[in-house]
């Protein structure tokens, strides 16, 4: 066979295997079985890139089904699609969004061409699996076409980027309940190791006494403070462009498709999503993606700064800290018997700086937009799906894996707090900041401890001793009472 200028040569068994697809560069041969067409196939060549295809996000099919079925709707409703085949296109939106036909949406989820692959891609698989709806042969697009029909009122510049943010919200509010999971293992440990005394810390250095509880407690309120952080930034992501068509003009759209549309994408939904009051401005402006990030990143931190620490507190057993146990999960080292390493903390720590990274991608990816749109928009969307999905799971696996098991040494902690020199700061208030200082600087010379240097020098006896330091008064602020004589 002599191909043409341009075109591979096709040999008989793949021309057995293959329909016949057209774009404006010319003809190419789909095979038989795929949903997808001539756009997805020259995208599939063309941004072989990270080896991981749009279908790993399955919430963002089930939001361009739900876009794709709210324009079918609307524009039947519009009179713009007939009876038949927004039926069709209807069914085949239901059928992606309960997980069928979603491996036919093979695309890199890096792409050039601001999403523009991804768009068509969904376009020519609801297309074609209307057509066998209807009773034709995939691929035959006089029937029901993917531009034609599919995108009626429709650009990729006002499909993408309110599926990006129709599927963001998915996924936050399985980041947010995970996190509510997370949060909730902190609580049950905080009321665990409510009465437990320990030693607080300050620049790695021994400061004042608390309670482990209290300690545990930290960590749930932090999560809970970004759990409400997210659901703000989560709120910015309800206002969309979809309506917009290419430059947020309207252009090809019925008048009043834009409101139509969004009160149908609301209906099948259930978001409170809305038209964004200038469309032109939504169409090139990522702020809100920009908004997201940085509360991921805010997220992350925090995880992180809270894995750090429970690896420090469960760092020995012997020659460290030692005040938690962390659950063992597996052996620690080829080399040394008995080591047991902290390898879930060290998995959300990794988490924490991947999704640092994806800030940065997203930052610059926001940025670099020119004008009336931001081409830029596939690599933003995968560094936040990434971002809300690990964090998810590190949610997950640190809850269940990590904090629910922890153990605390009360005995060793109570020890600490016995032998440290900073419970001389309890006793300030009584015996004077001066007297205070010399204890401190004897029990560090010598090695005594502080109660014992205290009651030698005269300073208060032990009732007194007992009271001040006691487990309750150590941990909370006291209105001073005059000691007994």
């Amino acid at each position: 066979m002599t191909a043409t200028i341009g075109t591979p040569a096709v040999s008989p068994a793949t021309l057995a295997a293959t329909r016949i697809e057209h774009d404006l560069l010319g003809e190419r041969h789909v095979p038989t079985s795929a949903y997808y067409g001539v756009h997805t196939l020259r995208a599939l060549e063309n941004f072989p890139i990270t080896g991981t295809p749009i279908s790993t996000y399955p919430e963002l099919i089930q939001a361009l089904a739900w876009i794709k079925q709210a324009a079918a709707e609307t524009n039947h409703q519009l009179g713009w699609l007939d009876a038949e085949r927004c039926r069709a296109i209807v069914q085949a939106c239901e059928e992606l969004r309960a997980g069928r036909l979603h491996e036919h949406f093979p695309i890199d989820v890096i792409q050039g061409g601001a999403g523009t692959s991804t768009n068509m891609n969904a376009n020519e698989v609801i297309a074609n699996r209307a057509l066998e709806i209807l009773g034709h042969a995939k691929g035959e697009y006089q029937h029901l076409h993917p531009n034609e029909h599919v995108n009626i009122g429709q650009s990729t510049n006002d499909v993408y980027p309110s599926a990006l943010k129709v599927a963001t919200q998915i996924g936050l509010q399985g980041l947010i309940d995970a996190m509510g999971v997370l949060r909730a293992a902190f609580e049950a440990k905080a009321t665990e190791f409510a009465g437990m005394l320990k030693m607080g810390r300050t620049q790695l250095q021994e400061a004042v006494p608390m309670t482990l509880g209290q300690e545990f407690s930290t960590y749930a309120v932090m999560l809970e403070e970004d759990q409400q952080r997210l659901r703000e930034a989560q709120a910015l992501l309800c206002e969309l462009n979809l309506g917009a068509t290419a430059i947020g003009t309207g252009i090809t759209a019925h008048p009043d498709y834009a409101p139509k549309v969004m009160q149908r994408l609301r209906e099948l939904t259930g978001m409170p999503l809305s038209t964004a009051p200038n469309l032109i401005e939504a169409t090139q402006d990522c702020g809100g993606f920009v908004q997201l990030s940085g509360v991921l990143k805010r997220v992350a931190v925090k995880l992180s700064k809270t894995c750090n620490d429970l690896r420090l507190l469960s760092s020995g057993p012997r020659a460290g800290f030692g005040e938690i146990n962390l659950p063992a999960m597996q052996a620690g080292s080829s080399i040394m018997p008995g080591k047991v390493n902290p390898v879930i903390p060290e998995v959300v720590n990794q988490i924490a700086f991947e999704v640092i990274g994806n800030d940065v991608t997203v930052s610059f990816a926001a940025e670099a937009g020119q004008l009336q749109l931001n081409a830029f928009e596939p690599i933003i969307a995968h560094s936040i799906f990434k971002s809300v999905t690990h964090l998810r799971q590190g949610c997950l696996v640190l809850a269940e894996r990590c904090v629910s098991g922890i153990t605390a040494n009360e005995q060793r902690m109570l020890a600490s707090v016995e032998a440290s020199i900073g419970i001389v700061t309890a006793l300030n208030p009584y015996i004077g900041y001066e007297n205070a200082t010399a204890v401190a600087l004897q029990a560090h010379a010598t090695g005594e401890r502080v109660v014992d240097i205290v009651l030698a020098k005269g300073l208060l006896n032990q009732a007194q001793l007992d009271d001040i330091l006691s487990p309750f008064k150590l941990t909370a602020p006291q209105a001073l009472s005059k000691l007994a004589a």
